[in-house]
């Protein structure tokens, strides 16, 4: 299984900086709050030490109770300023991941079918779910608390160099400790954490399969290798997020350990110089104060740090859906990221198509490293043809529309589109030209008319039914509230043959100039499929129509058949001429008709 990419450095923080810049008005309003609260903040120990310099001097009860009221007003201050600037802080995470939600939805319904396939449904899975969800909390939580956290940091020390510079110098006696331990771990977290999730990704994708496929599993006995499998995903989980645990404990007791210090440090000190007259008492204690304050803020921001190394990785396995990848047999570069992500638009693209003409020169196919299942495919198919696609089981039919609509890329030869390889065309103007119905299909958790408006968004109801009507899905009429009847799990469920239907009336909606049919009546039985072809037929007068048929009645109707015989085209021409030269498809449809 090819996995999808994972953004670089570079691009996540390019990423990041746009969420900020997209809302600028939200983030200066959350910071200046933020910094008015950690500024209040500094006022009470600061206070405090002036207290006990008033008492130490012989002040009266009433300077003591001016600065105590002026320590309770500016706590007031603080906890109201931090509220609001927590309120601020939240509204903006949820705006920033609301955008990340949907422009990832975009981003992966851009993709190219065939990529989409390669990395399977676990890693998709893990990304939509668990990564999406992880950078959501460190948008929405652990930004604020790093920005707050390190506001505050910057005013406590710089309250405490304030208050005598010599007390501001061993103040940061901790510090050289805390940077080489946190270096030390941001040079190993990143790629611990990618490695975790890469992991939980493959136990996703073990155990969706082997749930999907339950009935194979128990039909065949298998079920002892899938829990074998199953087991040794686990076990990847385990080894890396023990990796990640490693990391943690060393991290933290270094780090906790480096608290301690400055604040004996500094009362070390100042019990040294205090006789001397260069410290007063009350300095001493409010800079001790402040180094006991900073204990929370440095707690908070290196304890999220390892928040914040997920949620990074995490970005970086988001924003890589859509990045610049190499589609199979390397069709060329493929990159369907919006601007708005700090992931740069697609380069290169071919303009688009003069004409409808499909033509496939020389093309030679093979799925990852295996044997060729296309030899040498030479096909011209006109604007407004109707051609069938006829040949034994494993002889490359369903392979070759992959290629036609551009799904796959040949590994040697073209498959062009009015002059343009179909693979160069942006994923919207290939869909909007080609389309692909084959014999799997889905219904969506939603209306019909939901299920109906994913092919054109501005379809009208009378549109809609017209299209059912089309498809001769008369059961359409029978629904308890018509257009607006629920679908899908929970709801309403359809028949295989309904859902194809459904699937089909799609595509009348989506109107492409060319169709391309994979035997998508094979679901329904032989007279509702020959109704439905006969409808499809009136319907798609004047556009091209590849139909890859098992029922050859489909290819009696058709303008020419093409015979494909172990990935090669053995016989190419109308209905009659080819049942008049007695070949290949001549036996197929003698044997068809008894």
């Amino acid at each position: 299984m090819t996995g999808l990419p994972v953004a670089d450095r570079s691009v996540v923080r390019r990423a990041a900086l746009d969420l900020i810049a997209r809302d600028r008005r939200a983030v200066a309003i959350v910071l200046v709050l933020h910094g008015a609260a950690a500024i209040a903040g500094l006022a009470a120990p600061w206070l405090l030490g002036r207290i006990v310099d008033e008492v130490a001097a012989g002040a009266g009860a009433a300077a003591v109770d001016r600065l105590a009221l002026s320590i309770g007003v500016c706590v007031l201050a603080q906890g109201l300023l931090s509220r609001y600037a927590q309120y601020a802080g939240h509204r903006f995470g949820e705006r920033a991941v609301a955008r990340l939600r949907e422009e990832f939805v975009s981003r992966t319904l851009d993709l190219p079918v065939s990529l989409v396939e390669r990395a399977g449904t676990g890693e998709l899975a893990t990304r939509s779910s668990v990564d999406v969800t992880t950078v959501g909390t460190t948008v929405r939580d652990v930004v604020p608390v790093i920005v707050i956290a390190s506001t505050q940091l910057s005013l406590l020390f710089g309250a405490i160099f304030l208050l005598h510079p010599l007390l501001g110098l061993v103040a940061l006696i901790g510090l050289p400790s805390i940077f080489a331990v946190t270096r030390w771990y941001l040079r190993r977290a990143r790629r611990a954490y990618l490695a975790e999730g890469a992991a939980t990704a493959e136990l996703t994708e073990a155990l969706t399969t082997t749930a999907e496929g339950a009935r194979t599993v128990e039909a065949l006995r298998l079920g002892a290798d899938r829990v074998a499998y199953g087991t040794q995903r686990i076990g990847q989980v385990w080894a890396t997020r023990r990796a990640t645990l490693a990391l943690r404990s060393v991290f933290f007791p270094v780090v906790e350990a480096s608290y301690a210090l400055p604040i004996a440090a500094v009362l070390l000190i100042g019990g040294f110089f205090l006789p001397r007259g260069m410290v007063t008492l009350g300095e001493v204690v409010a800079a001790a104060l402040y180094l006991q304050q900073a204990v929370d803020p440095l707690d908070r921001l290196l304890q999220w740090m390892e928040q914040a190394q997920r949620g990074l990785a995490s970005f970086a396995r988001v924003l890589g859906v859509g990045q610049k990848t190499e589609p199979e047999n390397g069709s060329g570069p493929v990159t369907v990221a919006p601007a708005a992500t700090g992931i740069p638009e697609p380069r290169g693209r071919a303009s688009a198509p003069s004409g409808e003409r499909l033509v496939v020169r020389g093309a030679r196919f093979s799925y990852a490293d295996g044997p060729d299942v296309l030899h040498g495919i030479d096909l011209e198919v006109h604007p407004g043809e109707r051609l069938a696609i006829v040949g034994p089981s494993g002889a490359g039919k369903s392979t070759l529309a992959r290629l036609l609509a551009g799904i796959d890329a040949p590994r040697e030869g073209v498959v062009s589109l009015g002059g343009r390889p179909v693979t160069d065309l942006a994923p919207a103007e290939r869909r909007r030209r080609i389309a692909l119905v084959t014999q799997e299909h889905h219904v969506f958790i939603g209306s019909l008319r939901d299920n109906l408006a994913f092919a054109a968004s501005g379809a009208s109801d009378e549109q809609m039914r017209s299209a059912l009507v089309a498809v001769g899905a008369d059961w359409y009429t029978d629904l308890p509230d018509g257009l607006d009847t629920q679908l899908g799990d929970g709801a309403r469920e359809l028949a295989a043959a309904d859902a194809q239907q459904l699937a089909l009336a799609r595509l009348v909606l989506a109107d492409p100039h060319t169709l391309i049919l994979d035997e998508a009546t094979a679901a329904l039985d032989p007279t509702t499929a020959r109704r439905t072809e006969r409808a499809l037929a009136a319907v798609v007068t004047g556009r091209t129509v590849i139909a890859i048929a098992h029922r050859l009645n489909t290819a009696h109707d058709a303008d020419r058949v093409a015979v494909l015989e172990d990935g090669r085209i053995t016989e190419l021409g109308s209905h009659d001429d080819l049942v008049r030269a007695d070949g290949a498809y001549a036996a197929l449809w003698h044997s068809w008709h008894g």
